[in-house]
């Protein structure tokens, strides 16, 4: 245990100095390469077939086996390699692969590009670059669609690149930390109703509910605690009341859980309709509209993302050192 803290604690600072350099190989990336394949190999084209859609559900089913019997055996072996080669070697490798899974300073710089498209550039590179971390239709999004779109980003992220996988790493190293992104790459790449992947993503995205439903809410009532510290531009109130009564304004039982305390703690109004694949998906707003949506939010959002963070990694090592001394 004593070990997995000290590789923990050097992979989380080494993603907020670092983060994830552009053009360098990520494991992430290779996942998201399987599933691809994957995808490929066991739905390959639907136009003009006959589909099946328990055959198809199934299918979905051994998408999430492989992907995640091939990650969890990939990096359990690395890591039993790594520790059997030399105590510092194990520590070494935990530690990069944990900055691997953690996204903080990712999605800060990501979310950043498009305050500065919108800052100093045109609506057009910031439509670009919001449609980097989106997956709706940016092209008819106008300047506040644009903010509104990078700040619930930030939010949702905050969970599920940030605070869950966080958790994850500190339960059961990179071998469980990466299951949980194979989980949440599954989710983001075939868990859409849409023709194609309404029912062979139905188990990715299952899945990817039950992982995220506790990580979820933990991470909103931290986001909640981090409005009332971060200073006069937050209300940790406003936070609080939000996420009481728009925490399911969402399909997803976890989604608006931190868009929720990020809307209250910002006290702007989130969500509404938005466009997917050309069409218009009905969403319930988020929050009040007490103030207009600003460039700013942006910013206020990543500062309330890595203010929530530091509160759960002040957590998770009080209570690793508790169970190096006491378990």
């Amino acid at each position: 245990m004593k070990y997995h803290l000290i590789a923990f604690v050097l992979g989380f600072l080494m993603d907020q100095i670092i983060g994830d350099p552009m053009n360098f190989p990520h494991p992430i990336r290779l996942i998201g390469n399987m599933i691809h394949l994957l995808d490929k190999k066991l739905l390959g084209k639907t136009e003009g077939k006959k589909r099946n859609e328990k055959n198809e559900f199934i299918k979905g089913i051994i998408l999430c086996i492989a992907v995640l019997l091939v990650t969890v055996s990939v990096i359990g072996c690395v890591m039993f390699a790594a520790y059997k080669l030399h105590l510092y070697a194990g520590i070494a490798v935990e530690a990069i692969l944990t900055c691997y899974i953690l996204a903080a300073k990712s999605l800060r710089d990501e979310s950043m590009k498009v305050y500065d498209a919108l800052q100093n550039k045109t609506l057009e590179d910031a439509r670009y670059a919001v449609s980097m971390i989106v997956g709706r239709d940016t092209a008819v999004l106008d300047e506040t669609g644009v903010t509104k779109a990078a700040v619930e980003t930030v939010a949702e992220n905050t969970s599920d690149g940030v605070i869950a996988p966080l958790i994850y790493t500190f339960i059961g190293g990179p071998v469980l930390g990466f299951a949980y992104k194979a989980v949440n790459t599954m989710d983001s790449m075939v868990g859409y109703h849409n023709e194609r992947y309404e029912h062979f993503g139905t188990a990715a995205a299952k899945l990817d509910d039950v992982v995220n439903f506790l990580p979820a809410r933990i991470s909103a009532i931290l986001m909640i605690l981090a409005a009332f510290i971060c200073g006069s531009d937050y209300s940790g109130t406003g936070a609080y009341k939000i996420f009481i009564r728009d925490r399911f304004n969402h399909k997803s039982p976890n989604s608006a859980q931190t868009e929720a305390a990020c809307a209250g703690a910002l006290s702007i109004r989130l969500a509404g309709d938005a466009s997917y694949f050309g069409k218009i998906v009905k969403k319930p707003f988020i929050g009040d509209d007490i103030r207009p949506v600003e460039k700013k939010d942006i910013k206020r959002s990543c500062r309330l993302m890595f203010m929530t963070e530091y509160l759960c990694m002040i957590l998770l090592l009080v209570l690793g050192i508790f169970m190096i001394l006491y378990l």
